[in-house]
Order: C-alpha cells, then sequence, then structure tokens
C-alpha cells in the first residue's frame, strides 16, 4: 500500500501549546477512508483535544482492532505508541499494557463490529474492570471493509443499501457502558466538533474507565435511505454513489445546537438522524436514571448526545489490584524477588 507523507516542515507561524507543540505534531499519515467518512472527523477531534490539553505525544498509548475504525490511529498522534490488534482483542491488549506501565495515557479506538460482536466480551470486562483508558467506538453499523453487512448496533427494521432489512434487535454499547460500572459515559455525533473535543478531554483526563460511543456514518454503505445512521439522518449532505461504488468527494459535515435543543440531521441520501443535546440542568451523576432517561429519548426516535454520567470518585484497575506504583519494566530485582521470607509471609496470608 503506497502512503501519502505530510511535509515535515511547518510554518513558524502556527501556533504552540503549552508545551511547545503545535497542532499539526499531533497529526498522522494522510488518511485513506472514503472523503466524507465520520471516522475523520473523530479523528480531527482527537489531535484538538489532545493539542487543547498539552499531552506531550509520546505520553500516549493508542491501541485498536481490526475495520476502518481501527484504521484511524495511524491519521493522529504519529509520534506516540501503537498497536494494531487482532479483530476485537484491543481492550484485553490495552489492560495488559496499562498494567505494565501505568504512566502512559492509554486511548482505545475500536467500531461497532469491533466492540459490540467479536470483541463484546473483551469490552465488557475492560468496563467492569475500570481500566483507566479512553475507549472511542466509531459507530456507523455496518462492516465497512466486508461490504457493508450490518453490524451488531445496527437498528432493528434498517435498511442495507442492498435492500436488506435487518431484523437482529440492537446492541446499545452507551447502555452496557452504563450497567457494567464504566465511570464515564458519553455519546457524540462525528459532525459535533463543538460537543466531540470536551467529551474526548474529559474522557482522557477522567482516571477510570471512560467510554465515548460516537455515531459515525458510513459514507459508503450505511448512508442511504433506511439506514438510521446515515449523515442524511444526522444532518443535511447529499451523497452519489454508483453501482461500482465510487464516491464522489464529500465535505466534512457539520452541525451545530443548543444544549437541550433537538435537531434532524439530513444524510446523503435524504434520511434523517434526530439528535437530542443533553440539557444544562441534566445531572449526570445518576447512573441508572441515565440509563432510562436515554431509553425514554430511543422510544422517542432521538439519539441523547453529551456526557451521558461520570463518577468523579471512580478507582481505576490498579487501585483494585494495588499494583506497582512503577512500570514493571524498571522495577529491580529486589522489588521482583524480594527473598524467601517475604514470599513465605505472602503464602501464609493466602491460607
Amino acid at each position: 500500500m503506497t502512503y501519502i507523507a505530510k511535509p515535515r516542515m511547518h510554518h513558524p507561524s502556527l501556533k504552540t501549546n503549552k508545551v511547545g507543540y503545535t497542532r499539526r505534531d499531533y497529526e498522522g499519515r494522510v488518511s485513506t477512508l472514503c472523503a466524507g467518512c465520520g471516522h475523520d472527523s473523530i479523528s480531527a477531534a482527537i489531535i484538538q483535544a489532545c493539542w487543547e490539553l498539552n499531552i506531550e505525544p509520546h505520553r500516549v498509548a493508542k491501541l485498536s482492532g481490526i475495520g476502518c475504525s481501527s484504521k484511524t490511529p495511524d491519521y493522529f498522534l504519529g509520534a506516540s505508541h501503537g498497536f494494531n490488534t487482532v479483530h476485537g482483542r484491543m481492550p484485553s491488549v490495552l489492560t495488559g499494557a496499562n498494567l505494565a506501565n501505568r504512566e502512559l495515557l492509554y486511548l482505545g479506538v475500536s467500531g461497532d463490529g469491533d466492540s459490540a460482536s467479536i470483541g463484546l466480551g473483551q469490552f465488557a470486562n475492560a468496563m467492569r474492570r475500570g481500566v483507566n483508558m479512553a475507549y472511542i467506538v466509531e459507530n456507523n453499523g455496518v462492516y465497512g471493509l466486508t461490504k457493508g453487512q450490518f453490524s451488531a448496533t445496527a437498528d432493528r427494521g434498517s435498511k442495507s443499501k442492498k435492500g436488506v432489512i435487518n431484523t437482529d434487535s440492537p446492541i446499545d454499547l452507551v447502555g452496557l457502558a452504563l450497567q457494567l460500572g464504566a465511570t464515564y459515559v458519553a455519546r457524540g455525533f462525528s459532525g459535533d466538533k463543538e460537543q466531540l473535543v470536551p467529551l474526548i478531554k474529559g474522557a482522557i483526563g477522567h482516571g477510570g474507565a471512560a467510554f465515548i460511543d460516537v455515531i459515525s456514518p458510513c459514507v459508503a454503505f450505511n448512508n442511504h435511505s433506511g439506514s438510521t445512521k446515515s449523515y442524511d439522518y444526522v444532518r443535511q449532505h447529499n451523497e452519489s454513489v454508483s453501482k461500482i461504488d465510487f464516491m464522489s468527494y464529500r465535505s466534512e459535515i457539520t452541525t451545530e445546537y443548543a444544549d437541550g435543543e433537538v435537531i434532524e440531521v439530513e444524510q446523503h441520501d435524504g434520511t434523517f438522524l434526530r439528535l437530542r443535546k443533553v440539557d444544562k440542568s441534566y445531572d449526570p451523576g445518576k447512573r441508572y436514571e441515565a440509563l432510562s432517561y436515554m431509553n425514554d429519548r430511543h422510544e422517542m426516535g432521538e439519539i441523547l448526545t453529551g456526557l451521558l454520567y461520570m463518577d468523579p470518585l471512580a478507582l481505576d484497575l490498579h487501585a483494585s489490584l494495588n499494583s506497582s506504583h512503577l512500570p514493571l519494566n524498571v522495577l529491580q530485582e529486589k522489588e521482583l524477588c524480594p527473598g524467601k521470607k517475604v514470599l513465605s509471609k505472602i503464602n501464609q496470608s493466602l491460607r
């Protein structure tokens, strides 16, 4: 595969943050995704969030699985640590990395197929264990790399590009995250950068299991009439796809709407996505009330966006395990092999 490299030279007038980096320093390779893909907007939001947080790129470990979404870490934070796992196994690999070195900031990027299908068990255990991570799912409701089959998050009754109707019930990852014990739960839309950037910043700085489900329309396979995750279901747009799946250039889809407002976003095919942004009076501190409110809005045909739940006193996996504060690779023999007396004391405590 041929990659298009970005020029390394930066214009001297580019603004730098408090640690001396320009926004360009948080970018990666040129995206190879379809023009207009919502995933690129999410990458841009991650770049903006990390730049505004004054994060040094080498302090970030980004991990992903398989799918269009899992390609995106190549497009941001090019100077950070990265690992692309096998399908659905990102959470467990990230958990291992986190246990080995708690000094890094962990960013897990996945898709609805990667997390809600083959990786559902991995997702569930990462949430219930409280792994300190920002877990972002780029949710488009289809398998974009294998010609648009329904994913596990596709709504019942939605129509595929080929005209097939989905008869399966959808998996709601936000609802699962709330029930499984995630301590920061949010939902966003790829085209609403004003809302998404603060949500990502909050997740990175949370200190526990933080989960963001981002509705991200697929311009190739899930942006047609009948889809409930198309751009036109979320924002106004025009889409023209030929029988050989040629996609003409699409400009980035953006939207703005106030707290508490409901907006209908028209997608490429003329369908609409109804988004409701949580009101300023909304209390994100009540886990099960958040779940109930979200379900009520879903019954009204609305997708609730914003910070839905946060526990300000969250504990992560290291606190539960009372693990070492130092990365495992810097521990010396005296810490790893303390001697027979210490081992005997530990054994006695387990009897």
